[in-house]
Order: structure tokens, then sequence, then C-alpha cells
């Protein structure tokens, strides 16, 4: 887990250039949709749609795009029919990649996916070759005083708070990801990062050259309309994560 922070800093900026790019709404939106139509409609009781929400309306995606998504997850208008999988690989550096599809085409998803890991210096693996090395969280990155934030989180189901530089990165099952973070608002602590994400249970340290290389394949996968999410388990000190996200 560690650098996770760190890398969600680095996603968070990438995410306003995706935006601008006018690419992001479409892949925000059939989040919304998938985890509508794999839990139901109501975010109260669906984290993941919950998660997907927040992340579409920090975005800035419209109320009534968000809506339409919801209603084509749960049948009550027509959507598309959405493939979800994982395609598993590995970057330079002997990194693992674990990269999320929401795909109407799983021919062209695959396609695309491993060529983007051959042109970029990675390699394509088989299923099972580093899914082992992920686990499901809710993650949540917040600043303010740590006597609060640990006895909040943990009251409200955390597995785990943890000091990240200077900030905390407060672990949980997905299914009490919800509670927590609202109970960390309802004591006026506000998340900087609140995510239902897949972390990895080791990490790989990079050294400059890697990690430029490393960055270069996320980034191009990141590009590819199928691709939901890519998840690594990558650490970059924090003086070559400051010039990369300079350059």
């Amino acid at each position: 887990m560690a650098g996770h922070s760190k890398w969600a800093n680095i996603k968070h900026r990438k995410g306003r250039q995706d935006a601008a790019r006018g690419k992001l709404f479409a892949k925000l939106s059939r989040a919304v949709e998938a985890a509508a139509r794999q839990g139901g409609g109501d975010p109260s009781a669906n984290a993941v749609l919950s998660n997907a929400i927040d992340k579409a309306r920090s975005a800035s995606v419209p109320k009534d795009n968000i809506d339409r998504a919801i209603k084509r997850g749960t049948g009550e208008i027509e959507g598309e029919n959405l493939d979800e999988m994982f395609y598993e690989g590995y970057a330079p550096g002997g990194v693992a990649l674990l990269v999320q599809i929401l795909t109407d085409n799983r021919n062209r998803a695959a396609s695309d996916v491993r060529s983007t890991f051959t042109r970029n210096g990675g390699n394509l693996g088989e299923p099972g070759s580093v899914a082992y090395l992920f686990d499901q969280k809710g993650y949540i990155l917040v600043s303010g005083d740590e006597d609060e934030i640990m006895m909040t989180a943990l009251e409200a189901g955390a597995e785990d708070v943890r000091s990240s530089g200077g900030q905390y990165e407060v672990i949980s099952a997905p299914s009490d990801f919800g509670a927590i973070r609202e109970a960390l608002l309802g004591a006026g602590l506000e998340p900087e990062s609140a995510e239902v994400t897949q972390l990895p249970s080791t990490t790989i340290e990079l050294n400059e050259r890697n990690a430029g290389q490393v960055l270069r394949l996320v980034d191009a996968l990141d590009e590819l309309d199928d691709v939901q999410e890519v998840y690594g388990n990558f650490d970059i000190p924090d003086d070559i994560l400051a010039t990369l996200a300079d350059a």
C-alpha cells in the first residue's frame, strides 16, 4: 500500500486533464451503470455505486447523466451490454498491473490492451498471474488530528488507520466504506481522496527510469476507451514523483 496516496494525487491531477479532453464523462458514466447493474440502484446500500457517483460528481458529470446511467444499470431504460473483466500484466521493473475493463466488445478490448502493453515495454499475463497481489478495499485519505481520525474511523468499522506523510490512510472492507466516509464527514474531517479500490499487498520501489516507463504504460492504458482503472503495486519516491509530475 505504500505510495498509494501519492499515486492517488497523480491520478487526481491527471483526471482533470482527462476531463478537459472530454473522455472522462463517458468512463465515469459507464462505471455508474455497471455498479448499479451489479449491486442495485440505491447508493446507500451499494458502496461501489456510491463511490462511482462520487467520482462522477467530483468530475462535474451532470446529475442527469448520472441518473440515466443508474437507470440503464437497473434496466429502467435501455443501456449498453457492458462486460466487466480484468486484464493482468507486468510493466517495466517487474511492476504488476491490474487493468479493469468495461466494454461492449471483448475482442476490441483484448486487442487494445495487449498492443498497449507490448508497445510500452510491458507484458500481458495469464489470468491469475497478478490478481492475487491485490485486495479490494475501501480507501480514504484524510488530514487532521490523529486521535480523532483513528477513533472516528475505527468506531465506524475501519480495518486500519496508517500515517502517510502527514496524512492518514483509512482502510476498510468495501461494505464499510460508505459508513466510514460519512462518519469522518460528520466529525468535520473532509477526505482528500475516498474510493473503493484495489490495494496491493506489497509494493516495488522504482528508480526514475523505471518510474517514467511505468507511468507511460499506465497513461497509455488509461487512454483506452474500455479501460476504467489501472491498479499497480509500484511505489515512487517523493523526489522522483515530483519530477515526473512536473514533466
